[in-house]
């Protein structure tokens, strides 16, 4: 390919909007161009890389069986009604009418399509298993579209669904997707780690997360380096057994004065006591409108994503002072202590002595408060995020925290989807029993952003060499020399004729435009062709920076290295 009549166009600076290193970078070497709020335009380079991370990705799914079809984006209500996610799934679906007013949705994910599918066509378990995927166009109205490629409104997805006759045999399926995985992302040369995810809106029974470490990502992370246990911290379990303190012998319960004073830091320095001996009294309002409030330990933080599956909600969210005021509730002095509320606490609040509540007036704090003398929880359960240096649930070693992007999610799904749309198999007994299913899908552009932010300089972006748009690049310093023209087209023909991808720069424009745009651009190999031509020698270069003088008369061994 040719630089003089490709579309690559470069920018030399990044729009103000741009704000992490994949968004500018595929920006401004030409990869996309934003259409919308989270819906971007794929250039001829783009396109390219796309292609052969999706390439990569069959070639693993191919391998393990699965079956590539193709699903419509267009799905009708009545799919998402059998299952209630129409009405589940909020403000994030896109939903629209046709002529005739009948309602549609534009797939976020297909699994009523696929279920509707199967059960349509297979009836018997000598059918089953069967592994079913796609690469295609999703659609998620998201709220705060951001980061280009990572969070957008419209992206690809590879997204596949196995159908078993037992539990067993869908574990096997789902270990058999797992393994895939690993296989794709090491292909795509990642550096990723696995961990124990949360179900979220696809629901299920267990799922796991493909993560792909890099510093810009909106994934949480624990992990442990003695064991290799890893979890998102909105599932890991909090070890409070072995974060507990001393015991104490009761002390009479008291109410002191605290002016001014509600923040766990003020209120611990005003008291002259640790944070972990401070209770924090939080009030929440669910998304089927019941009001509880919740106790943690002073030094924690709440997950909330734990606290909607305790709850099974779809969402929650900490009431407003005018609710609180509503609910005569003191902002700033919470406590559980005479609340009209059910209450319940988080684990690290167990066992506690002698701690420090609100006292549901102002300017007031209990000290000296004890469970269950004082208040006692409807159950203490474990609401606490997990953090560094908490102990591994698995080996008690101190876990480590990374950030990361999520590029890949597998669910074990049971049979959620196949009950509630009535797609049954009849076992070899005749009895007919519903299909036992898993859910795993891949973002396919995700990936491309994901591999940036793990790979790039100040110049540029440095592509894994599995999914770089070429694997070449020739650069004639000065096209109108015609024995340094003539070289380069020498080579560009015969790295063609290698089956080599390459891509010469043609144009007739200055080395260091030339040279900037190569490094933005990112290619992995690029041949530079100079002045040193008339001394017999050319300039072999890596993207990495790595360079080296190679005779002209070597060209040869270097592309049949290079093929």
């Amino acid at each position: 390919m040719r630089m003089s009549v490709y579309f690559a166009p470069t920018m030399k600076e990044a729009p103000a909007e741009a704000e992490v290193p994949s968004h500018k970078l595929l920006l401004r070497a030409g990869y996309i161009r934003k259409l919308a709020s989270g819906i971007y335009e794929y250039l001829p380079l783009g396109l390219r890389v796309l292609r052969k991370i999706e390439n990569i990705i069959r070639k693993y799914m191919d391998e393990a069986g699965a079956l590539e079809v193709l699903l419509p984006i267009l799905t009708p209500a009545e799919l998402w009604q059998e299952t209630g996610r129409w009405d589940v799934y909020g403000k994030e679906l896109f939903r629209l009418k046709d002529r005739k007013n009948r309602d549609f949705a534009l797939g976020p994910t297909h699994e009523e399509t696929i279920t509707d599918l199967v059960r349509k066509n297979i009836h018997s378990y000598k059918d089953l298993p069967k592994n079913f995927y796609q690469i295609q166009t999703k659609f998620r109205d998201e709220a705060r579209p951001r980061y280009g490629l990572i969070r957008g409104r419209e992206f690809i997805m590879k997204d596949a669904y196995s159908f078993d006759i037992s539990e067993e045999m869908a574990v096997k399926s789902y270990e058999i997707m797992k393994e895939t995985y690993h296989k794709i992302f090491s292909s795509l040369g990642l550096d990723y780690i696995m961990v124990e995810a949360d179900v979220g809106a696809i629901g299920g029974k267990y799922s796991h997360e493909f993560v792909v470490k890099v510093p810009n990502g909106e994934a949480h992370i624990v992990y442990c380096e003695k064991c290799g246990y890893a979890a998102n911290v909105e599932t890991a379990k909090y070890e409070f057994e072995l974060d507990k303190l001393p015991p104490e012998d009761e002390k009479p319960l008291e109410k002191v004065y605290t002016p001014n004073v509600s923040s766990v830091e003020d209120v611990a320095k005003f008291l002259n006591v640790d944070t972990k001996k401070i209770v924090k009294t939080l009030v929440y309002i669910l998304s089927d409108g019941r009001k509880v409030a919740v106790l943690i330990r002073g030094d924690r933080e709440l997950n909330e994503t734990k606290l909607i599956n305790y709850f099974k909600v779809l969402d929650c969210r900490l009431a407003t002072s005018e609710e609180l005021k509503e609910m005569n509730i003191v902002e700033g002095f919470v406590g559980p202590i005479g609340l009209n509320l059910p209450i319940y606490a988080d684990i690290s609040v167990k066992d506690l002595h002698n701690f420090v509540i609100g006292a549901n007036e102002k300017d007031y704090h209990f000290i000296n408060v004890n469970i269950p003398r004082d208040f006692e929880p409807i159950e203490f359960v474990d609401f606490s995020t997990a953090r560094e240096n908490d102990p591994c649930p698995v080996c008690k070693a101190p876990l480590k925290e990374t950030t990361g992007l999520e590029v890949g999610h597998i669910f074990l799904l049971g049979t959620k989807y196949s009950e509630a749309m009535k797609a049954y198999f009849v076992d070899k007994d005749g009895k007919e029993k519903p299909i036992i299913m898993g859910c795993y899908g891949i973002g396919v552009s995700r990936l491309m952003a994901a591999a940036v932010e793990q790979s790039y300089d100040e110049n540029g972006i440095i592509w894994p060499e599995e999914i770089a748009p070429f694997k070449l690049m020739i650069l004639p310093l000065n096209i109108k020399d015609e024995k340094i023209k003539n070289k380069a087209e020498e080579i560009y023909k015969k790295a063609l004729d290698l089956g080599i991808e390459v891509l010469i720069d043609d144009r007739n424009i200055s080395a260091g435009a030339k040279f900037k745009d190569a490094d933005l651009i990112g290619i992995p190999y690029r041949i530079v062709i100079g002045r040193k031509l008339k001394d017999g020698i050319i300039e072999f270069q890596k993207r990495t920076g790595e360079k080296e003088e190679i005779s002209i008369n070597d060209i040869d061994n270097l592309l049949e290295k290079l093929k």
